[in-house]
């Protein structure tokens, strides 16, 4: 996955865009979007339109439930696992310990549904707390549902009572790097993919370029998007260039050569074993995307 886009449960219109865009995920919001008084409607609408529009959309569905301690997460879990999700959003997860709360109820409502064990994967958001952003680390073997780790700074600010998440030029503050930070490291921990947060503006066309660039660069193999023309700068961001891809497969093809060892030399510059991870970690990432297959760059 490259983009995740945010749409609200409760609108048909907005879902009929959601699903028409290029995201490769799509991720129903029944919690932050939906009013309170609107839950219940929102399950039926996105229920009922997930159902008959699945087969028009290549992107993998995720519902984001209401969070564990809100008393909604079955109702929700009811109302959208028999339409066959490919996911399911936690918000406000405290651990890994929540994950595998989720999974088990994931389990039964599958079983209810006769749908296969497992299926459903888990994306939790891992930073809306204080303590969750703390107890980052417990994600690593928590759960074989586990698909990647997020992040968010808008409850995180409400949790620890800061007035802004950024500083005057946009850039975001200490304690918010580091939550991003700690997701990151998680993720690599748990091999599980790093899911950069939204960006507010969606009319900031080019701070948004410029922080989806910074999330790949350091490490991030996907962001979420809050607007359907936010995924083709997200997809562009995450997919590796032709070049990167060149040089990775470049890289890979020396190490086999060589008979698989410690060093090699290419062009006359020494490449060693973390070299060699991360220009697999990269093609992996265009064979996803499908820009790279065993015979080379598309």
């Amino acid at each position: 996955m490259r983009s995740l886009l945010f749409v609200p449960g409760d609108s048909e219109r907005k879902l009929e865009k959601g699903f028409a865009s290029a995201a490769d995920v799509v991720i129903v919001d029944l919690e932050d979007s939906v009013a309170l008084a609107n839950k219940q409607a929102a399950r039926r609408i996105a229920a009922d339109f997930i159902a008959a529009h699945r087969r028009d959309t290549q992107a993998a569905i995720y519902v984001r439930v209401n969070d564990l301690q809100s008393g909604l997460t079955d109702e929700d879990l009811a109302a959208l696992v028999p339409v066959r999700l490919d996911g399911v959003m936690l918000p406000k997860s405290g651990g890994g310990q929540d994950v595998q709360q989720l999974s088990a109820k994931l389990r039964v409502h599958e079983a209810e549904a006769g749908l296969p064990d497992g299926g459903i994967k888990i994306l939790p958001i891992v930073t809306e707390t204080a303590g969750a952003v703390l107890a980052a680390a417990s994600y690593a073997g928590a759960s074989a549902r586990l698909a990647g780790l997020t992040w968010g700074a808008e409850d995180l600010s409400a949790a620890i009572g800061a007035q802004a998440a950024r500083d005057g030029s946009g850039r975001y503050t200490d304690v918010f790097r580091l939550a991003r930070a700690l997701t990151l490291l998680a993720a690599s921990s748990a091999d599980v993919t790093a899911v950069d947060t939204v960006y507010p503006d969606f009319r900031d066309a080019a701070g948004f370029a410029a922080e989806c660039a910074e999330a790949e660069r350091d490490g991030f193999n996907a962001k979420m998007a809050i607007h359907p023309d936010q995924v083709p700068v997200i997809n562009a961001a995450f997919t590796p260039s032709r070049e990167a891809v060149e040089r990775s497969a470049a890289v890979v093809a020396a190490f086999a050569a060589a008979g698989d060892p410690g060093v090699v030399s290419i062009d006359g510059k020494m490449f060693d074993r973390p070299h060699l991870r991360l220009a697999e970690r990269l093609l992996a990432r265009a064979k996803a995307a499908g820009v790279y297959s065993v015979q080379g760059p598309e």
